[in-house]
């Protein structure tokens, strides 16, 4: 089965007002997805877009060949237990949001734990297209554009 054909899977880590956009527009779009939220609090309040499904870790997302992940905050103290529980999975990609122009706090969690130069590269920061975003709904289309330009083997941007 081709990327353009298989299963389209997102899981958001962390309940966000990006997470939110991301469920809303991913749906159209045709992505399956989940939230993770470790901290059942964050999700008090009144109902929001949650994905199909959110569950509190990312072993019960069920994360396979066919999933990206983004962790949607990088000020989060539970990024580098997530992020090393993702790279030691099968997704297809995995990202975190955060200032391109300044090293993310999750390379320096990632190493306190061990994990390898490699294997942190494999972290995708910045994500998405450069569309200068702002608002939580740009960042979500920048992010989600950006996705489909990786599955689909095309650059992203006007270069056709």
């Amino acid at each position: 089965m081709s990327d353009e054909q298989s299963p389209r899977r997102l899981i958001a880590v962390f309940e966000s007002p990006v997470s939110e956009m991301l469920f809303r527009f991913g749906v159209e779009l045709g992505f399956r997805t989940a939230l993770v939220e470790p901290d059942p609090t964050r999700l008090a309040g009144t109902p929001r877009p949650r994905g199909d499904t959110f569950v509190a870790d990312l072993i019960a997302a069920a994360p396979d060949e066919h999933t990206d992940i983004l962790l949607t905050d990088h000020h989060r103290p539970e990024i580098g237990a997530l992020l090393k529980e993702a790279l030691g999975g099968r997704s297809r990609w995995i990202g975190i949001l955060g200032n391109p122009r300044a090293e993310g706090p999750h390379v320096a969690a990632l190493r306190e734990l061990g994990v390898p130069e490699d294997e942190i590269g494999r972290v995708r920061r910045p994500v998405g297209l450069n569309i200068g975003s702002r608002t939580p709904p740009e960042i979500a289309v920048a992010v989600l554009a950006g996705l489909i330009a990786d599955r689909n083997h095309r650059p992203g941007g006007f270069v056709f």
